[in-house]
C-alpha cells in the first residue's frame, strides 16, 4: 500500500472549548474556523491518571479526556472513538511531558490514524512510531484530507530518519524487530573533538542493515544498554505487547542488566483520586501484572516496602523511587541507561548517558538487548559564578525553563551537557535536579562530566571506588549546537505558576502572593539527602522560633528512597519535621504523579511543589506551582508563597522593638 486514505472528519484540538464540542457533536472545521490551537498539550491530558489503570484495547474509550481549554475539560470518555475521528491537529510541543505509551496507544484504540502538531516532543513521537501511529507536522495535508485525496506514505514520512521510516512502513517497532539483526558498529575513524554524550554513545552503538555507522546527529539507529529498567505502571503493558507480538516463547536478552521497579503505587489507599475514582482495583492488576513478570523471568525487583494486597491498607511506600535507585545503586559514569520514564536522565548526574523511552521501545530491548534511538544535537549550557545563598539547583532549572530561547524549543530533542564553575560547586544531588528536569526543558537527556565529586559520591554512597578514564570528559572544540550561558550570581529564589514548569517567575517579581493549601517536599528531583538539607535549614530555624505550618496549610515530606529516609534519621532531622507538623511519608513518587497524598483534592486549592511538573491535573485538581525546597518549606510556615529569606525578615521585624519616636 504506497498510499493511505482518512476519514475527512479532523479533531482540531482548539484553544476555544466550545469549538472542540462543536466539532464533537459533529461541525466539520477548517483551519481558519478552528482558530489558535492548544500548544503544551501533555501525556498527563491525552491520558490522565484514571487511564493508567488499563494497558490494552480498553484505552481507546479515554484519550484526552484529560485535555484542558479555558479550565474547561469538553472531551469525555469515548467521545473520540464515537465520533470516528482518524485526524487530530494541535499546536506546538505535542505530547510533553511524561513518558506514558498509553497516550498514543489510547489515540490508536480509539481509531487516531495520524496527528499533526507544529513540533512533537521525542518521546511521544518515538512512542507514536513504536505502535504504527503517523505524526505530522505538514498543515498542508489537512485540506486533502477534508476533501478525501489519498495521501500518500512517504509525504507522512517526509524529513524523518530512515529508521523511523522503515518502523512506520512495517507498522511499528517489535513487528519491524522481529526480522532485525544487530551487531557492533564500526568505530568511528574521525578523530576530532567530540563531546562526552558522542563518546558514550560511540562505546554502545549497534549496526543494522537501516542505520548508518557510525550515527550522525538526526539519524536512527540501536545502542547497547548497560540497564534497562522499568516501572509498575507499564510492566502489564510491556507484557501484553510482547506476548501480541511474539507469543509466549520469548525470553529476555542478558535479564542481570533489567531492574524492575513498583515505586509509583504504594499510597494508592492514601490517594485522593484513586479513592474517589474507584481506581485501586485497577492499580492492584497493575501490581500483579508487574510482579508475575518479574516472576516468569527471574529479574531484580525493587518493591514496596509492605505489599498492597486486597484489603490491605497498611502500606506505607517503597523501596525507592527508581531514578534515584539508579543513582545510588547502579549507574556509573560512561554507562548507558534506559527507562521506561521520561525523568530517567536523573542518573546523568554521574556522567553517564540515561534517557527514558517508551514501552514498546523496552518491550523490544528487553529481548533484543537493542535500544532504538536517534541521535540528538548537544547543547552545551554553561552556569558560571557562585549561586548566591539560597539559591539551588531547582531555582536555576526553573530559571532555564523559563528562558524564551526554551519556552520557543531550543531544547527539543538535545543532549542538555551542563557546564561551568556554578556546576563544579554542586554535589550529585543537586546535579541530578538538573539532568533529571532535562524532561521538562524538552531535552533527550543531561549529562554532567565526572570529576572528584562524582568519585566522592561514589564512595560515600555506594562504597565504590571508581577511576574517571581520560576520555571521560568532552573535548576542548567539540560541537555543539548552540551554547547558552546563565550568570549563576544574577539568580534568586524562582517559582513556577500553575500550568506549565515553563511558567517561571522571579519570587521577588511576584507582587502578589497566594496563599496555599498544601505544601509537597518529596519525588525523584526534590527527595534526595540535599534537598532534605535544604526543607531541614528551614524548618529548624522555625521550630527554634516556636513556628509551625501555618494555620490551614497541610505540609508533607516525602523521602526518595529508603537511603535518604536513614540519612535524615541519623542527623536528626525528624526532631525538627515533627515539630512543625510535618506529615512524613515514605518513598514513592506519591503527589508528584497525583498517586499519594499532598495532592489536591478540589479545584480551589492552592499547592506549592518541589515536585518537576505543574500541568493540568498533574497533581489533582487544584492551582500548582513549583519551587525549591527551600521555598516550599517556607512558604508552608509563611502560609503563601515566601522564600527563606522574606520568612526570616518578616519574622525579625515581628520581633524588633519597636523604634523610638
Amino acid at each position: 500500500m504506497n498510499a493511505l486514505h482518512f476519514a475527512p472528519r479532523v479533531l482540531w484540538l482548539c484553544a476555544d472549548p466550545a469549538q472542540v464540542r462543536a466539532q464533537l457533536a459533529g461541525a466539520i472545521l477548517t483551519q481558519a474556523q478552528a482558530g489558535a490551537l492548544r500548544d503544551d498539550i501533555s501525556t498527563d491530558e491525552i491520558s490522565p491518571l484514571p487511564v493508567m489503570v488499563h494497558f490494552d484495547a480498553q484505552l481507546g474509550r479515554y484519550p484526552y479526556t484529560g485535555f484542558t481549554a479555558t479550565g474547561e475539560r469538553p472531551i469525555a470518555r469515548d467521545a473520540v472513538c464515537d465520533a470516528g475521528f482518524e485526524v487530530v491537529v494541535a499546536g506546538k510541543r505535542y505530547g510533553k511531558g511524561s513518558s506514558r505509551e498509553h497516550s498514543v496507544v489510547a489515540e490508536q484504540s480509539a481509531g487516531v490514524r495520524l496527528v499533526i502538531a507544529e513540533s512533537f516532543e521525542r518521546i511521544y513521537r518515538q512512542n507514536a512510531d513504536n505502535v504504527g501511529l503517523f505524526t505530522s507536522s505538514d498543515f498542508m495535508l489537512v485540506p486533502r484530507i477534508q476533501r478525501g485525496e489519498a495521501i500518500a506514505i512517504e509525504e507522512l514520512l517526509a524529513g524523518r530518519d530512515a529508521l523511523a521510516a522503515a518502523v512506520l512502513r512495517a507498522g511499528g517497532l517489535l513487528r519491524y524487530g522481529q526480522s532485525m539483526k544487530v551487531h557492533g558498529a564500526t568505530p568511528a575513524t574521525d578523530t576530532g573533538p567530540r563531546t562526552l554524550f558522542q563518546k558514550i554513545i560511540e562505546r554502545h552503538a549497534l549496526a543494522t542493515a537501516d542505520t548508518a555507522a557510525p550515527l550522525v546527529a538526526g539519524a536512527g539507529g540501536f545502542v547497547r544498554a548497560d540497564w534497562r529498567f522499568i516501572h509498575e505502571y507499564y510492566t502489564g503493558m510491556c507484557a501484553h505487547l510482547l506476548e501480541a507480538a511474539l507469543g509466549q516463547g520469548y525470553a529476555p536478552h542478558d535479564k542481570a542488566s533489567m531492574l524492575c521497579f513498583e515505586d509509583h503505587l504504594s499510597y494508592v489507599h492514601r490517594s485522593p483520586a484513586h479513592l474517589a475514582q474507584g481506581l485501586v482495583p485497577g492499580v492492584r492488576r497493575l501490581s500483579q501484572a508487574h510482579r508475575a513478570f518479574v516472576r516468569r523471568h527471574g529479574l531484580k525487583d525493587h518493591g514496596y516496602l509492605q505489599a498492597l494486597e486486597a484489603g490491605d491498607e497498611g502500606n506505607q511506600g517503597s523501596e525507592g523511587i527508581s531514578h534515584a535507585l539508579m543513582t545510588e545503586r547502579y549507574a556509573l559514569p560512561g554507562q548507558l541507561v534506559v527507562g521506561t520514564d521520561s525523568h530517567t536522565p536523573h542518573a546523568g548526574a554521574l556522567g553517564c548517558v540515561a534517557f527514558g523511552v517508551g514501552t514498546t521501545d523496552m518491550a523490544s530491548a528487553f529481548v533484543s538487548g537493542a535500544v532504538r534511538i536517534t541521535l540528538p544535537e548537544v547543547l552545551r549550557i554553561e552556569i558560571q559564578g557562585p549561586l548566591p545563598l539560597g539559591v539551588s539547583a531547582k531555582d536555576v532549572a526553573l530559571h532555564l525553563l523559563a528562558l524564551p530561547a526554551i519556552r520557543t524549543g531550543a531544547g527539543v530533542g538535545r543532549v542538555f551537557e551542563f557546564s561551568g564553575s556554578a556546576i563544579r560547586d554542586m554535589g550529585i544531588d543537586e546535579r541530578a535536579t538538573l539532568s533529571n528536569m532535562t524532561a521538562e526543558l524538552g531535552g533527550f537527556t543531561g549529562i554532567v562530566a565526572p570529576d572528584a565529586r562524582t568519585v566522592a559520591f561514589l564512595r560515600e554512597r555506594r562504597g565504590v571506588d571508581f577511576v574517571i578514564e581520560p576520555w571521560m570528559c568532552s573535548d576542548v572544540g567539540a560541537p555543539y549546537a548552540e551554547v547558552l550561558q546563565v550568570d549563576a550570581r544574577l539568580l534568586s529564589p524562582m517559582v513556577a505558576q500553575p500550568g506549565d514548569p515553563g511558567n517561571g517567575i522571579a519570587l521577588s517579581d511576584l507582587s502578589q502572593r497566594a496563599r496555599i493549601d498544601i505544601a509537597y517536599g518529596g519525588s525523584c528531583t526534590a527527595g534526595k539527602c540535599y534537598d532534605f538539607d535544604q526543607y531541614h535549614a528551614v524548618l529548624a530555624w522555625a521550630a527554634a522560633q516556636g513556628l509551625r505550618a501555618a494555620p490551614g496549610v497541610a505540609l508533607y515530606l516525602q523521602y526518595g528512597t529508603q537511603a535518604v529516609r536513614d540519612y535524615c534519621v541519623e542527623r536528626g532531622y525528624t526532631r525538627a519535621f515533627d515539630a512543625v507538623g510535618a506529615q512524613m511519608l515514605q518513598p514513592a513518587c506519591g503527589a508528584c504523579a497525583n498517586c499519594g497524598p499532598g495532592s489536591s483534592e478540589d479545584a480551589g486549592q492552592v499547592t506549592i511543589s518541589a515536585v518537576n511538573r505543574n500541568f493540568p491535573g498533574r497533581s489533582g485538581p487544584g492551582q500548582v506551582w513549583l519551587a525549591s525546597p527551600a521555598t516550599v518549606a517556607a512558604s508552608a510556615i509563611a502560609g503563601r508563597l515566601s522564600s527563606f529569606d522574606e520568612l526570616r525578615a518578616q519574622h525579625a521585624d515581628a520581633h524588633a522593638p519597636p523604634r523610638s519616636a
